[in-house]
């Protein structure tokens, strides 16, 4: 009898929102790999909230509560999160919401605020985390080397002219000719652009005033090569003015 394992993303997509601006949400990637304490450092960088006293919450799609980060060393991804789920940090922002444009600006120097005992610099640097943990750092470097060799040999096997279906989560699989392979300036790694045969894209194969290929509007997309299968997928009719 066959066995199966499943393989999930390194990465999830996650929605942040906090008790000091309730209306206020943004969309972050994070790994799954960090430990809670290190995840309550970036989520300080989105909220301001205190990583010491910040309690976080998870909530489903469907605005159900699914659990309480509360273990420090445990792993992100050790907790039942997904992508879209949403991340509430509760902690005292009421000085957030005051107007402080009257106050004067607090300034300290970088030799003055190293010497602070209770700022997330001095708690992260006793417990070694983050960038402070060199062995992490080093094992997070090569990981991302790996991801990048791995995604480079994909992008590599896509030639330009090549017949390929793509398949993204959560979207249809479309048929399409590849017209670019290569890096981009809108955003880092290897990207296949394409030319769908539908209008299902999102652009003419152009992106922030660069053109990358030419191919008519909504008929263009840039995709990772992860989502793309180069093969024998013949152009179907499309007959978009054939009646009911």
């Amino acid at each position: 009898m066959s066995s199966c394992s499943v393989i999930t993303s390194d990465f999830v997509n996650l929605s942040i929102t906090n008790s000091g601006q309730e209306s206020c949400c943004v969309e972050r990637r994070f790994q799954k790999g960090i430990t809670i304490d290190e995840f309550k450092g970036k989520l300080e960088l989105l909220t301001g909230g205190n990583p010491v006293t910040m309690k976080v919450e998870v909530y489903d799609k469907n605005d159900k509560l699914v659990c309480k980060l509360e273990e420090g060393q445990r792993l992100l991804g050790s907790y039942p999160i997904d992508d879209g789920m949403r991340i509430h940090v509760i902690d005292n922002f009421s000085c957030a919401m005051e107007d402080l444009s009257h106050v004067k600006k607090f300034e300290i120097s970088e030799e003055e605020y190293a010497k602070k005992t209770d700022t997330v610099k001095a708690f992260l640097e006793k417990n070694k985390l983050g960038k402070y943990n060199e062995e992490e750092m080093k094992k997070r470097a090569e990981e991302k080397q790996r991801e990048e060799e791995a995604e480079e040999r994909l992008a590599r096997l896509c030639k330009i002219g090549d017949r390929c279906e793509v398949s993204v989560h959560d979207q249809p699989t479309r048929r399409a000719t590849i017209l670019y392979v290569g890096k981009t300036d809108f955003k880092e790694g290897w990207w296949i652009g394409v030319k769908y045969d539908e209008p299902l894209g999102k652009n003419d194969g152009s992106v922030g005033g660069k053109r990358y290929f030419e191919c008519a509007p909504k008929y263009g997309g840039f995709v990772k090569p992860a989502h793309v299968k180069v093969g024998d997928f013949p152009e179907e009719d499309y007959d978009l003015n054939e009646e009911l």
